[in-house]
């Protein structure tokens, strides 16, 4: 039996990825353009989804999330600009949420004796970053930007090391691609 970790998709999902993840860099206004449709279109899916699950439950509460997350999906989508112009914002109060709570985090952590500089160095490099994004829009669109450009080229670094890995994996095993 073939094992499905020695597939050329591997390979083919990683060349994919990384050509994305540079055109994501050299394009960053029709990026922040595809960003804001897709969270549209993501928001609007699950809103449906939860529609579906509060018919099918008789739920007020999840009729009443579906149908905000519609109506906000329906906004992002009609609006680009608008919600090309609000992505930073949202980007900026994740980031200032994740530092604070590392920053509460590295000070549980240091009560327990154990190493709490990183954590807590990650916590206000998150903040100081949140603050430069939501005090000015550029280096928000450029930060965004930036990361979703990166995570999308290590992700098709990381498939494309593991084809190599498993491919070399299943020659030593005498299975073929």
């Amino acid at each position: 039996m073939q094992d499905k970790r020695c597939s050329i998709w591997h390979l083919i999902a990683g060349l994919i990825m990384l050509f994305l993840g540079i055109l994501i860099w050299v394009n960053p206004m029709a990026s922040l353009l595809a960003m804001a449709f897709y969270l549209g279109l993501i928001l609007f899916l699950l809103g449906c989804g939860y529609v579906t699950f509060s018919l099918s439950q008789y739920s007020g509460w999840y009729m009443v999330v579906g149908l905000f997350d519609i109506f906000i999906g329906l906004i992002f989508m009609t609006n680009l600009g608008l919600t090309v112009e609000t992505l930073p914002i949202f980007f900026a109060l994740w980031i200032l949420a994740s530092g604070a709570i590392q920053i509460s985090g590295s000070l549980e952590i240091r009560k327990l004796g154990m190493p709490w500089g990183w954590t807590l160095t990650s916590g206000i490099i998150g903040v100081i970053l949140a603050y430069f994004i939501l005090t000015s829009q550029a280096f928000g669109d450029w930060a965004l930007v930036l990361t979703v450009g990166t995570y999308v080229i290590a992700y098709g670094i990381i498939s494309i090391a593991e084809y190599f890995y498993f491919r070399h994996y299943c020659q030593l095993s005498g299975q073929k691609e």
